[in-house]
């Protein structure tokens, strides 16, 4: 098969095929008596392999996946696979967090409520939440909070919204969810700027995980004709 034909297949240009050869993602071409390249079955389901991970696993992960698998080393890119996987399980975890928290939030501290209270010293927000102040510096230090500082005299103010990212942060805390992932709730939530932003938000985050697991399991599938491929190719 010609470098154009291949590309053609693709739709990539003959050049990006000679750059995914010398980059390693796909086998070294066969060479002609005079020096042409020759690709083969095995060269066009790597390159159908790879562009299938990139939706799946990003750039950087498919490349080592491909490296991985062209060189031989196949438990290493099942490994670089098994990691992809455990981070899209993550992200829905933590999506589903933050969508459960969304409700209880919508439910128990309006905007508006929040919204007509002076600033909070931390004694005042410790005693609003019935913890101790060094929980609320605690959980500034882990970034689920952010409180400003009065320019005077450098004591923590907590406004509206950080009152809300409190009433948040209990609420999950008795729920038995980590610091660190309290701090991704609340981190989209200050992304997205209000309750009804986030919910708009996390519809998209939804699709995009929906995206990249159906992205995965076509990728698995290609990738594995791949492989089978590569074992016919040195049998």
């Amino acid at each position: 098969m010609r470098p154009v034909d291949l590309a053609r297949r693709h739709g990539l240009s003959t050049q990006a095929v000679r750059n995914y050869e010398d980059a390693g993602i796909i086998p070294p071409a066969h060479r002609s008596p005079t020096g042409y390249r020759d690709y083969t079955a095995t060269h066009a389901a790597g390159l159908t392999a790879y562009l299938a991970l990139v939706p799946a696993f990003g750039y950087s992960t498919s490349r080592r996946i491909m490296h991985a698998v062209t060189s031989g080393r196949l438990d290493e890119a099942l490994e670089h696979i098994d990691a992809g996987h455990a981070l899209l399980a993550r992200d829905r975890n933590t999506l589903r967090t933050v969508e459960a928290a969304h409700c209880h939030l919508g439910a128990a501290t309006p905007d508006e409520a929040v919204s007509n209270r002076a600033p909070y010293s931390v004694g005042e927000l410790a005693r609003h939440l019935g913890l101790n102040p060094a929980t609320l510096r605690a959980w500034e230090r882990a970034g689920v909070l952010t409180p400003q500082r009065d320019p005077r005299t450098g004591h923590r103010q907590y406004l509206a919204l950080d009152v809300r990212d409190a009433e948040l942060a209990h609420l999950l805390r008795r729920g038995g969810q980590a610091l660190s992932t309290i701090a991704t709730v609340l981190g989209q939530l200050r992304r997205a700027g209000s309750l009804k932003a986030l919910a708009t938000a996390l519809e998209e985050w939804r699709r995009d995980l929906r995206a990249r697991g159906t992205a995965q399991l076509y990728a698995a599938g290609q990738l594995s004709i791949y492989l089978d491929a590569l074992d016919r190719s040195v049998s």
